[in-house]
C-alpha cells in the first residue's frame, strides 16, 4: 500500500507541476499574448512557432494526471461511488488534457468557429467535456469523503474547489466573449490543481 500511495503521490504533483509550468511559460514565450483575454490553449494553437515542446508537456502532464486518478482509489477507502468519480476525473481531466494536447486549436482558437479545422472541433468538444463534468465529480468525492474519520478537511477542500470551478464555468460559458475570459479559465484550473495537489498530499500522509 506504501508504494502504491508513494506513485499515486508523485503522479500528481508532477502532473500538476508540469501543467503549471507550461501553462506559464507558454504565456511567458509569446509576444502580445494576454493572461486576462486569451486562451491557455492559444499558446500552443496550430501555426504557433516552437509550441510542440508545449503540447508535449500539456500531454506528459494528462497522463500523470490520468493514472494519478485511476490509481487514487486504491488508497482510499473502498466505494463504488469514490471509484466511479475518480474515473470521471481521470478521463474528463487527464485523458482529456493529452486530447486537447495532441489537437490543438486553430491559431487564436478560432472564437467565431469560421471553418475550423476536425483539430479545432476536437478541442472544444473535449475542452467543454472537462468543464462541464470535472466539478460535479471533485463535488461528489468530496460528499463522500465527509462520511470518512480523517477526511473532513479533504471534504471542505473538495467541496469548496468544485464550487469555485462550477461557478467559474457558468460565468466563462456564459461570457465567451468577455476581456477577461482568460482569468476565468485559469481560476477554473486552478481549482483543479490545487485539489489535486492538496489530494496528493492527503493520499500520501494517510495512515495505511
Amino acid at each position: 500500500m506504501k508504494r502504491t500511495k508513494n506513485i499515486v503521490f508523485w503522479l500528481g504533483l508532477l502532473g500538476a507541476l508540469v501543467f503549471v509550468i507550461v501553462s506559464i511559460w507558454g504565456g511567458i514565450r509569446l509576444e502580445d499574448y494576454s493572461v486576462f483575454s486569451q486562451y491557455i490553449s492559444e499558446t500552443y494553437a496550430t501555426g504557433i512557432e516552437g509550441a510542440a515542446p508545449l503540447r508535449y508537456g500539456f500531454i506528459f502532464a494528462g497522463i500523470c494526471l490520468a493514472l494519478f486518478a485511476f490509481l487514487a482509489p486504491k488508497t482510499l477507502p473502498k466505494s463504488n461511488g469514490i471509484k466511479g468519480a475518480f474515473w470521471g476525473i481521470g478521463v474528463f481531466y487527464g485523458l482529456s488534457t493529452v486530447i486537447t494536447g495532441i489537437f490543438p486549436c486553430d491559431l487564436g482558437c478560432n472564437p467565431d468557429m469560421v471553418s475550423p479545422s476536425m483539430a479545432q472541433l476536437i478541442h472544444n468538444f473535449t475542452g467543454s467535456l472537462t468543464y462541464m463534468f470535472v466539478p460535479f465529480c471533485v463535488l461528489a468525492i468530496g460528499v463522500i469523503a465527509h462520511g470518512w474519520p480523517d477526511g473532513k478537511k479533504l471534504s471542505a477542500v473538495s467541496l469548496g474547489c468544485a464550487v469555485i470551478a462550477g461557478i467559474f464555468v457558468l460565468i466563462l460559458f456564459s461570457h465567451l466573449d468577455s476581456e477577461i475570459k482568460g482569468i476565468y479559465q485559469r481560476i477554473i484550473e486552478s481549482s483543479f490543481i490545487v485539489w489535486i495537489i492538496y489530494l496528493a498530499f492527503y493520499i500520501k500522509n494517510r495512515p495505511s
